[in-house]
């Protein structure tokens, strides 16, 4: 079975984008030292990748090419992807797809992108893991890393680890 895990930076008050939807403030950070923990050793271990519409058409618009080819993609949305950039798959129903997910036994599952998908995931108990950057930056306003929906829960710290240039890394297990 699929473990089905998030990796996503946030400010230091909590915005995984700035009011503008800009991630200027974390490319500063581009160059980081994380180690074992570096983005590019994670998404080698990543079979399939799902995300939310807003996190596909924000990677659809970087020049750059698509980043995910040697991943299965999956987008969540109910609108038509005109032209799309990459293979991918669209799924509209979430309880349908987490029991696809749930299924796949090639390797684990990164729910990319923003927090309201990873909430509603969440919320039905789907996403084991989260791995949580914190980078030293007040935003002041922007995306919050989780939408408010009432939703509680009190994940298991699995490990936290100061990185370079006064990031933080924690690992919580949710499920």
């Amino acid at each position: 079975m699929a473990k089905i895990v998030g990796y996503i930076a946030t400010s230091l008050d909590g915005f995984i984008a700035d009011e503008n939807d800009k991630l200027d403030w974390l490319f500063k950070y581009d160059e980081m030292d994380l180690g074992a923990h570096d983005y590019r050793i994670f998404v080698k271990s990543i079979r399939t990748v799902v995300m939310g519409r807003g996190t596909y058409d924000f990677l659809a618009k970087d020049p750059a090419p698509w980043p995910y080819g040697d991943q299965r993609v999956v987008v969540v949305t109910s609108r038509p992807i005109e032209n799309p950039k990459g293979s991918l798959e669209i799924k509209d129903n979430v309880d349908d797809l987490i029991a696809e997910l749930r299924k796949l036994d090639d390797g684990d599952v990164w729910m990319l992108g923003g927090g309201m998908l990873q909430m509603a995931f969440m919320e039905r108990g789907a996403l084991d893991e989260i791995e949580i950057y914190i980078i030293p930056e007040l935003l002041g306003g922007g995306r919050p890393l989780f939408p408010p929906t009432g939703f509680r829960l009190t994940p298991k710290l699995i490990s936290a680890k100061t990185l370079d240039k006064g990031c933080v890394r924690l690992h919580y297990r949710l499920s």
